[in-house]
């Protein structure tokens, strides 16, 4: 979906998303009881260690997840009439159930005066909690949900934000290296024509300006010493750019007419010696015009072997200027083609965001929106590799991600375990 929308009609739906989380947030608290008889809390209860307290009668479970320094993992501590068990003395299993469906068993043993969790917490800590635990053979459970980074939409919504999503997948990047530079002359494409003889012009048959074509008949000079004529012809296809004598004028060893054949043009090319590191010669050439009016692509035929005075090195290529469009003198800018890069995942870079100060990408199930942490590796001028954090297949929002950022923020999304 590619929707163009101005920035009023974007500020009132932020403004929506913002109300409906505001409402979302007033909604009932407490603790209630399943159709199992399974406890759940909104756990808004802090335990001394900074976690999640659950209760109930006179036995509590504080869990946490401690990730300073060391991969995410999950501790429990357990208190009976507000003193701290051993951990010993616990039983426990937590069950993570998260948005795509995949669901983390977490086991536990014993650790000083807590019980750690096996595995390590994948972000983003987003998920419902299954929880139970044993103690002195009596069972407790708890469910509860602990979400981050996480927007619900309406379809309307949706539609109005003019959000786009792709799906996750392998991508082949093409690296490319930018630089810029101009049109000008092959040495070879330049043509003085000069008499042979002493003479004078009886005729002139071209001006400044003229298309001629090899071998096509220019002026007629009369031998001063012969008196005999004689024709001066083009010596290639070309332009006559300059002409330097008029009819009657005597003439000697003289260049008559310049003619410059444009049907191809040379790209100079400027490289800095970070952007010679990665050319070769053969390597593709995409020329383009500063104002986007044309393109054209060629390869690297030359590149210089001593670098100028500002440490600039000159790139060429040869380009096809049959249709007259490339004129010297014209500034132009190039993509240099250095390497195409197979990759298992990209995403595009368009729907990176930044949430918690890592960068992320908004994964999309049905209309609920969940950022994913990612890890990044080698990148193209539109997409990146991705090493770790999203599964491959999972769409993901691009154009206009940052509506849903937006409301992760407002509505006051946190860290807190």
């Amino acid at each position: 979906m590619n929707k163009t929308f101005n920035t009023p009609t974007l500020w009132l739906v932020m403004l929506l998303l913002i109300f409906t989380a505001v409402a979302q947030a007033s909604g009932g608290h407490g603790e209630h009881m399943d159709e199992h008889g399974d406890e759940h809390a909104t756990a808004e209860a802090e335990g001394p260690n900074g976690g999640k307290l659950l209760t109930q009668a006179d036995f509590s479970l504080e869990v946490t997840i401690f990730e300073a320094g060391i991969p995410p993992e999950m501790r429990l501590y357990a208190y009976a009439n507000g003193e701290l068990l051993l951990p010993t003395e616990i039983n426990a299993k937590v069950t993570l159930h998260r948005l795509d469906g995949q669901q983390d068993t977490i086991q536990f043993t014993p650790e000083q005066q807590y019980l750690v969790g096996d595995i390590s917490i994948a972000e983003p800590h987003s998920y419902s909690v299954d929880i139970a635990v044993s103690h002195q053979g009596k069972p407790y459970h708890w469910h509860y949900d602990s979400f981050e980074g996480r927007v619900e939409l309406t379809d309307r919504i949706f539609t109005l934000t003019g959000i786009a999503t792709d799906i996750a997948d392998a991508q082949e990047l093409s690296q490319k290296t930018h630089l810029f530079g101009v049109i000008s002359t092959p040495p070879t494409a330049n043509f003085n024509v000069r008499a042979p003889y002493f003479g004078t012009l009886t005729e002139v048959l071209v001006k400044q300006g003229d298309t001629v074509t090899k071998g096509q008949l220019l002026a007629r000079v009369s031998n001063a010493a012969t008196l005999k004529l004689y024709d001066i012809v083009s010596p290639a296809n070309g332009i006559v750019t300059e002409r330097f004598f008029n009819r009657h004028e005597l003439i000697r060893d003289e260049v008559l007419f310049s003619i410059v054949d444009y049907s191809e043009v040379y790209v100079e090319l400027s490289a800095f010696p970070n952007d010679i590191d990665h050319l070769r010669l053969g390597m593709p050439v995409t020329v383009s015009s500063l104002h986007h009016g044309e393109s054209a692509s060629s390869n690297i035929s030359y590149i210089a072997p001593q670098m100028t005075e500002g440490h600039i090195a000159r790139v060429r290529a040869v380009l096809d200027n049959r249709s007259g469009y490339w004129r010297p003198g014209m500034h132009v800018k190039a993509q240099v083609l250095t390497a195409t890069i197979p990759v298992a995942l990209a995403v595009k870079k368009t729907a990176i965001q930044r949430f918690r100060d890592m960068p992320v990408v908004f994964a999309r199930y049905g209309n609920t929106f969940e950022v994913r942490m990612l890890q990044f590796g080698r990148e193209d001028d539109d997409y990146i590799e991705v090493i770790s954090g999203l599964k491959p297949g999972t769409e993901y929002a691009t154009d206009n991600s940052f509506v849903l950022k937006a409301d992760v923020l407002k509505s006051g999304a946190s860290h807190d375990h």
